[in-house]
């Protein structure tokens, strides 16, 4: 596995990131610790956009477990039948919802074990609301960070949990609480999959990618 960059190079492409958005904010919409996990949990295999047109008249109605339960499971899946694999992540909002109510008292758990006992809800979906409700510097790894923490070898991992702890033992602590989202919205909007957008990449002189995709021409802004 290659070696990731070193400690003062990781710093400087960190520090660019908190230069030009000091605080960054997750882009699924909620209004409490419930409607958190629910949105991360219907991500899977979906767009925040996607989640987001689905549950906004969702969590209108149903922003506890309790309310949830009794809309029922027929109506969260007509609410959600715009994302990906619907039918079994209404299944799983019923049932996490009935384990907060019997087992937590209608509240989220704090801890990333008990979390991640909920149906549907697995270590990137735990760390997500570690993260951005208890401002624990958990890192949620998904397809944007494994890319982009293997292509410029700010954290390299075969998997995602090695990357997982390569952003946790190579980003500065100063870093760790936005981290995961700086490399997100990093992954989203510029170096994505296919043609990555090098020529407005804020770190472009710090990556060690081969393949970086030319400047655009003269005049001409980024696709």
């Amino acid at each position: 596995m290659a070696k990731a960059l070193p400690y003062h190079t990781i710093h400087e492409i960190f520090s660019r990131f908190r230069a030009a958005e000091a605080e960054p904010k997750g882009e699924l919409h909620h209004v409490n610790a419930y409607t958190l996990v629910v949105a991360v949990a219907l991500s899977a295999q979906a767009t925040d956009a996607g989640v987001n047109r689905a549950t906004a008249e969702l969590f209108k109605i149903a922003d506890t477990p309790q309310k949830m339960l009794d809309l029922g499971l027929e109506k969260v899946t007509e609410h959600i039948k715009t994302i990906g694999l619907y039918r079994n992540k209404a299944k799983n909002v019923i049932k996490l919802s009935q384990i907060l109510v019997d087992d937590y008292g209608g509240e989220v758990p704090s801890s990333r074990a008990a979390l991640q006992s909920l149906p549907g809800v697995g270590r990137k979906t735990a760390n997500v609301v570690l993260n951005m409700w208890w401002g624990m510097p958990a890192q949620a790894v998904d397809t944007h960070i494994f890319r982009v923490g293997n292509r410029t070898l700010i954290a390299p991992g075969k998997d995602v949990d090695a990357v997982e702890r390569a952003v946790e033992d190579n980003v500065p602590a100063e870093f760790q609480q936005h981290a995961h989202h700086w490399l997100i919205l990093h992954g989203r909007y510029i170096c994505v999959a296919r043609k990555p957008k090098c020529g407005a990449c804020l770190i472009r002189d710090l990556c060690v990618y081969e393949d970086k995709m030319p400047d655009p021409l003269p005049g001409k802004a980024p696709q």
